[in-house]
Formats: structure tokens, sequence, C-alpha cells
């Protein structure tokens, strides 16, 4: 046991999941997807690079919605660069 922590203290981890509505970074705090997020998401759609860009579609529509509520619309061109954009360049 480390000092400072009780026996049924368990330490939790924060993913790198969007904190909605905001759609910052649950774990580093900027704009999600963070790179951290990126690489998760390359991942565990490794071999369905359109069910990736669905996905990310689909999230996309639901920040813009969740932003505007907040009165914090971001223009759809930016928002679509954030989202999508990223997992359309091959390098």
């Amino acid at each position: 046991m480390t000092a400072g922590r009780r026996p049924n203290q368990r330490r939790y981890r924060v993913g790198h999941d969007p904190a909605r509505p905001g759609w910052r970074c649950q774990a580093c705090g900027i704009a999600w997807p963070c790179s951290a997020a990126k690489l998760q998401l390359l991942g565990r759609f490794r071999e369905d690079r359109a069910a990736l860009l669905a996905h990310l579609t689909l999230l996309r529509e639901e920040a813009t919605a969740q932003l505007a509520r907040l009165g914090q619309p971001i223009p759809v061109a930016a928002l679509d660069d954030r989202f999508v954009g990223w997992a359309r360049r091959r390098g």
C-alpha cells in the first residue's frame, strides 16, 4: 500500500473521451479529439476507415448541436476538420 492511500481506495483512470457538452478531452482538457483519442480511434477502427469516418461524422453532428446550445457555435468547416478531416488524410 502506498502512503496516503487507504486499502479499499481505488485509483481511477480517466480516458481520452469527450466531456459533453463542451467537447473537451476528459483526460487532458484540450479540444476533443485529442492526439491520444485519435490514436485510440485509429486502433479501434483499424480495419474499417469508412466506419471510422461515419462514427466521427455522427459525433461532429452531436457536437455541433451541443456547442450551439451552449452559445459556442463553431463554423461547420472548423468542426469538420477537427472531427473528421484528420481521419481522411493519409500519410
